[in-house]
């Protein structure tokens, strides 16, 4: 096979593509952490900000899987009388496929990179999101387009939470995280990074813990490596996470065209046949697409802000059209 090597000017990460438990290639570039001089490399974890969605979307079918919750659920079932501007008819499926219409605290449609309007220090729990929820009023009717809410996947770790009775780091950790042998994923404290984690740089040269929450939820804030994203989708795709039922919930076209000329299941993008993880923020950027006839992954993960969904997609169509050799 040839060689192909991805697009590195300017990155700053990791890029791994993989053919089932093969390395075809991989590529670290930059520090992790500028201070200490320390290099990024295979192993180091980095912050998948909306790349967390996926997993959220996969512990709330586990959930429907286990009888605790159904599509069909309605949020304010859960919620009783907390977020009382969320509509009666917002299901559980609403949220999942970003169709629900309630309004958003960080909606993408206005400005994606907003301050957030409470401390990002009091952010230390999923309940402790609840404030920053409020006061937020339907944008339109549930079920009547799709329209990307972080909120909702907040909502939902919410009420993951009340109806499993465990908190939702620990709930994700034993229903996705554990089964897929995912060891080095996690959701630790911005402040309280284990070693091996890369922070997170804005393009000014200051750190991003300024501007996330110090713990992540549903929308965001989940930390991992190539490694363990690549180890996700086979165990994935082989029903060791959840029912094949739900895989296939997971990763039906719910919106035809989510914009950008790609497909939304529940919690996953869907670009032609590949399957898609994709999350960006103040100082994170990641991507992992997999293409299921072949079982293989190709995965960015940077700590700049730095166009990483393009390289992603160049170098799997590269791999799909002639091949890629071992890095050296």
């Amino acid at each position: 096979m040839g060689d192909v090597v991805p697009d590195l000017e300017g990155f700053c990460g990791v890029i791994s593509a993989r053919r089932g438990d093969d390395v075809l290639g991989e590529w670290a570039v930059g520090l992790a952490d500028r201070t200490a001089g320390a290099p990024n490399t295979p192993a180091t974890r980095f912050g998948l900000a909306s790349g967390t969605k996926t997993f959220t979307a996969v512990a709330t079918l586990s959930l429907i899987g286990d009888g605790l919750l159904r599509q069909d659920s309605p949020a304010r079932e859960i919620l009783q009388d907390d977020l009382p501007l969320i509509a009666d008819d917002v299901t559980i499926d609403h949220l999942l496929s970003h169709t629900s219409g309630i309004g958003d605290y960080l909606d993408e449609e206005v400005d994606a990179l907003a301050p957030l309007s409470v401390p990002v220090q009091s952010l230390d729990s999923t309940p402790a999101y609840l404030p920053m929820l409020e006061g937020f009023p339907t944008k339109f009717r549930a079920g009547e387009r799709f329209s990307y809410c972080n909120g909702g996947y907040v909502v939902l770790a919410i009420i993951a939470e009340r109806v499993s009775g465990t908190p939702f780091a620990d709930l994700v950790r034993a229903r996705v995280f554990e089964p897929a042998g995912m060891t080095s994923t996690g959701f630790p404290r911005s402040d309280l990074l284990p070693p091996g984690t890369a922070t997170g740089y804005k393009d000014d040269g200051r750190t991003n813990v300024f501007e996330l929450p110090v713990v992540g939820s549903g929308d965001g804030g989940a930390h991992s490596t190539v490694g363990d994203l690549h180890r996700f989708w086979p165990a994935l795709l082989a029903g060791r996470i959840i029912a094949p039922s739900l895989v296939a919930l997971l990763t039906e076209r719910v919106t035809a065209d989510a914009g950008d000329d790609l497909g939304y299941g529940r919690g996953v993008w869907l670009d032609g046949e590949d399957l898609v993880i994709s999350g960006g923020d103040h100082g994170v950027v990641a991507v992992s697409r997999h293409h299921p006839p072949t079982a293989t992954t190709v995965t960015g993960l940077a700590n700049v802000e730095v166009p990483t969904f393009v390289r992603v997609r160049e170098l799997m169509g590269a791999i799909r059209a002639g091949g890629v050799g071992r890095a050296g």
